[in-house]
């Protein structure tokens, strides 16, 4: 018997779009392999939202370039809250842009959300910065999931591996290349490109933002590093701890020398501990061939946790831009009802 799963998605960007694609693509598959089916109820967005015809999942997988606000369906003023508030319980799935001052306006969604009883999937960050405590807290105290494995490196299972593979040990250090968009930049300098033509190519593949710069200048990392450290290490810490650096000032010079010395440059978010010192920071890093990222090149990203019984682990790949997201927040959607049966 096929549990029916309600799903509410604020924000339709490249990421939302590419979400509700794979919904569609993976829908018989969902079905099957884990008995559930999961039901389209919404789309929101800035000025209203979307409610497909008939309630529920009705859009064809070539069908997403279409505005929401020319469909039949579309409501104006619609709210997260209104949505959320009819129905049987579900999951909220967002994936609006980030503000990491604010952490608006996801941090509403979210409180709301668990408020009412709904588990959230979240590709979006700036409300996991801004009161990551807090929504664990609620979602802990209300028995509900907080998922986001979209906003910590995407297809990369860092939290899988922390959280579940590593249980039972102390994590003693991360280091982890958790940004596909600087690592591809970096790899075209060293090929000679100049840092604006890798820039503009990674941004025609849709691998960069149109604005880059939470990219570049090492915030989004910093971001990553933080959630996985708060996550995976039982840590309390905020965004204004860490020390970021970004890539910048990286010359293709620089890492010429860099790989004459047999050594690569690679932008890295690092958590050390030693005793009850804890520092997390982000920046450009020399690794010489002995560093278990040492080989992660192109869009890929890796990760590797350092723990007192364990060893080192490290997992690397992991498709970069909005399909590896959208793949990432299925993920979490379904193992939501691994968990929460």
């Amino acid at each position: 018997m096929l549990r029916i799963i309600p799903i509410v998605l604020t924000g339709y960007g490249n990421v939302g779009k590419a979400f509700v694609r794979l919904l569609a693509e993976k829908r018989d598959m969902v079905r099957g392999r884990y008995g559930l089916d999961l039901e389209l109820k919404a789309v929101l967005r800035r000025g209203g939202g979307w409610i497909p015809e008939g309630g529920s999942l009705e859009m064809p997988a070539g069908n997403t370039a279409e505005p929401l606000d020319s469909r039949p369906g579309w409501k104006p003023g619609l709210t997260v809250e209104a949505i959320l508030d009819r129905g049987e319980p579900g999951v909220l799935v967002d994936c609006t842009p980030s503000n990491l001052k604010t952490g608006e306006p996801q941090l509403a969604f979210f409180h709301t959300a668990l408020d009412l009883g709904r588990h959230v999937v979240a590709a979006s960050k700036g409300a996991l910065c801004v009161d990551f405590k807090g929504l664990r807290a609620k979602a802990r105290h209300r028995g509900l999931a907080l998922k986001f494995s979209g906003a910590t490196a995407a297809a990369l299972p860092t939290l899988d591996v922390a959280t579940i593979s590593l249980a039972g040990s102390e994590i003693l250090g991360i280091e982890g290349i958790l940004t596909g968009t600087t690592n591809f930049i970096l790899g075209r300098l060293e090929e000679g490109i100049s840092f604006s033509d890798a820039l503009k190519e990674a941004q025609s593949r849709g691998i960069a933002e149109p604005d880059p710069s939470l990219d570049i200048d090492g915030w989004d990392t910093a971001v990553k590093i933080l959630l996985i450290a708060n996550s995976a290490a039982g840590l309390d810490l905020s965004l204004s701890q860490i020390k970021v650096d970004g890539i910048r000032n990286i010359s293709a010079g620089m890492l010429a020398r860099a790989r004459t010395d047999g050594k690569a440059i690679k932008l890295l978010g690092r958590l050390t501990r030693e005793a009850d010192d804890v520092r997390v920071e982000v920046g450009p890093r020399e690794i010489d061939p002995s560093h278990p990222l040492f080989g992660v090149n192109g869009t890929a990203k890796g990760v590797s946790f350092f723990t007192d019984t364990l060893g080192t682990v490290t997992v690397t790949g992991g498709k970069s831009g909005p399909p590896g997201t959208a793949a990432a927040m299925l993920k979490d959607v379904l193992n939501i009802y691994r968990e929460y049966p």
